[in-house]
């Protein structure tokens, strides 16, 4: 009976040790973006996954289904591209700023000269996509940094593309 209850004993602190030890900053930080992530993207984002893969001419975003076949997620987040395709295209990038914060590297820069890039979407088996391309040095590197924050603010729910 007493190794019963030691068994037990250690069952309960090591949950009460893993439940009580604290986030990390980046963990918070996801945590928060997730939280906002809710009232601008339709889409589950624990059943879906961002990839942003830099590009010598700009950015590739891809937001997929984590289950192939999923048709009410991929079609929520064809939706929402294309509604962000169309935002962008006009220098709103207030969503990204909502969900980010006003100072999301890059987030300026892509504001102010949006008419210098070319923006297409795209559907993908499950899922869709955002192609960004500028000729202008500057507007590539703050593609790739806003690329590269949405990918750590992101974390589980998004990975960074291979070139």
């Amino acid at each position: 009976m007493i190794a019963g209850k030691s068994v037990a004993a250690l069952l309960c602190l090591a949950i009460l040790g893993t439940a009580c030890s604290a986030p990390t900053p980046d963990q918070d930080r996801q945590a928060l973006v997730a939280e906002k992530g809710k009232s601008v993207m339709p889409f589950d984002l624990d059943k879906t996954t961002h990839r942003f893969t830099p590009r010598e001419d700009g950015l590739l975003q891809e937001v997929f289904a984590d289950t192939p076949g999923d048709t009410y997620q991929v079609n929520l987040i064809r939706e929402h591209i294309a509604a962000e395709a169309d935002r962008f295209r006009r220098g709103d990038f207030s969503d990204p700023a909502t969900i980010h914060g006003p100072a999301m590297p890059g987030l300026s820069e892509l504001s102010s000269s949006a008419t210098k890039i070319t923006i297409d979407k795209a559907d993908l088996p499950d899922g869709a996509s955002l192609t960004f391309r500028t000729t202008d040095p500057t507007l590539v590197k703050a593609l790739h940094a806003w690329g590269e924050a949405q990918v750590a603010d992101h974390g589980k729910h998004a990975e960074h593309g291979s070139k």
